[in-house]
């Protein structure tokens, strides 16, 4: 399959069968990073020679290191900026135009999702999208790769239920992904934070063509029933902490708990969260939300996060995987899989 050249903005871009290309190019390149078989056409380094740029508005963890972890595994060169002066001194126009003569690709992690379109528009090389506040298409590559490797299920027989804030960034690109691959996703969340109608709107028209479903529910029991993977995510996006308050109170019911792990009614059903999690008192935002609301666990409890049920870290790894493998796919011209 030939996905040399695109950019990778979100899902809604891309077809099923590109989907589930890319999460198999991920499992064969963590297979050969971790020397446990090299598949045909994925020998060398697939990336020497390239050079990539990492733009971030926002902070990151997760996805800068993945960037970097697996650029490097393949060769690349990398460059992390963050004092640009896109937007001050210069257009984003002049900006994008400006990378795109110097690097074969670039990495956008922001606020508004214009910004990534903005700057694929103009700069004449593949553009991914690390996050923005409408979408997470890299994470949810990694999520859905996590599920096939402990269901041992394929995608359009997984059922995921995500529980929470219905309407962030990561909950999108999973109903956005989850409706183009055929898989069941429900959302469990308060009327006022289930995802737009616009929204829900198109993923139920690839949901159709796809044999997928989406259910919409306030009742994280009824979200939950049959589901082989329970996600949640942080209860306040980057740039929503004056919203902790109003958040606490309309989420608080929906934490993931041991007893709405059971309620799936599978002793398997995987936990799953993008991180970062505050499920213990061990960072500062914890005991700030403590002093203030006396919580000590917010959008999942410590028993479930650590729990033999819980992925999170290999769901962390799987990060780096698959952007590799959205890397390789879109700029090297050195593999054939």
């Amino acid at each position: 399959m030939n996905l040399k050249g695109r950019s990778f903005l979100t899902l809604k871009d891309y077809t099923k069968e590109e989907i589930e290309y890319l999460i198999e190019l991920s499992m064969a390149l963590k297979s050969k990073k971790k020397g446990k078989g090299t598949a045909p056409g994925l020998e060398g380094k697939l990336l020497d020679g390239k050079n990539i740029v990492l733009l971030f508005d926002k902070t990151s963890t997760r996805t800068r290191c993945s960037f970097e972890v697996a650029a490097f595994d393949e060769g690349a060169g990398v460059t992390f900026l963050t004092n640009s002066q896109m937007g001050k001194k210069e257009s984003l126009e002049d900006t994008s135009k400006v990378l795109g003569h110097l690097y074969d690709g670039i990495e956008y992690r922001g606020f508004a999702h214009k910004v990534v379109e903005d700057i694929a528009a103009y700069a004449g090389v593949p553009v991914w999208n690390g996050l923005t506040d409408d979408d997470h298409p890299t994470q949810v590559l990694a999520d859905f790769m996590t599920a096939v490797e402990y269901t041992g299920k394929k995608l359009n027989e997984i059922k995921l239920a995500f529980i929470g804030d219905g309407r962030n960034n990561v909950a999108n690109g999973l109903m956005i992904g989850a409706s183009k691959v055929g898989m069941s996703y429900a959302v469990g969340a308060p009327k006022s934070l289930l995802p737009a109608d616009s929204l829900v709107a198109e993923c139920k028209a690839w949901a159709e063509a796809s044999g997928g479903s989406i259910l919409l529910t306030e009742d994280p029991y009824e979200a939950v029933k049959d589901a082989d993977v329970i996600y949640t995510d942080i209860w306040c996006s980057m740039g929503e902490e004056d919203k902790m308050a109003e958040r606490i109170a309309l989420l608080k019911p929906y934490q993931v708990t041991a007893a709405l792990m059971a309620a799936s009614g599978k002793e398997t059903t995987l936990f799953e969260h993008c991180l970062p999690s505050f499920h213990d008192m061990n960072t500062t935002t914890a005991e700030y939300v403590y002093e203030k609301f006396g919580l000590k666990e917010m959008e999942v409890t410590d028993e479930v996060f650590r729990s033999k049920n819980s992925v999170v870290f290999d769901e962390a790894e799987n990060r780096m995987h698959t952007i590799k493998a959205v890397m390789v796919a879109t700029i090297s011209d050195k593999y054939s899989f």
